[in-house]
């Protein structure tokens, strides 16, 4: 369930609103008049929500490149590939 709380939350009590947010693990929404305003969340949960989103998009990627039939190469083929390289050296 969402925790919501009024903008005068935020000025008179940020030190429990902060609180909320690392504990919870949650956003805390903030209202003003009633009506939805701003999202407050700790940095740890914003990080990663961003690494999330960081992730969808290479997989929309790669699922593009799968459907656009793009030239694949074989985990076994990369392997042995990788291997040579290695022993190469």
């Amino acid at each position: 369930m969402p925790i919501i709380k009024p903008i005068s939350d935020l000025r008179n009590n940020f030190n429990e609103i902060s609180e909320i947010c690392h504990k919870e693990s949650e956003p805390v929404f903030i209202t003003k008049n009633g009506q939805g305003d701003l999202v407050v969340m700790s940095m740890a949960l914003y990080e990663k929500q961003q690494a999330l989103l960081d992730l969808y998009q290479k997989l929309g990627e790669a699922e593009a490149q799968s459907a656009a039939q793009a030239p694949r190469t074989s985990h076994n083929q990369l392997m042995n590939k990788l291997r040579n390289h290695i022993n190469e050296q």
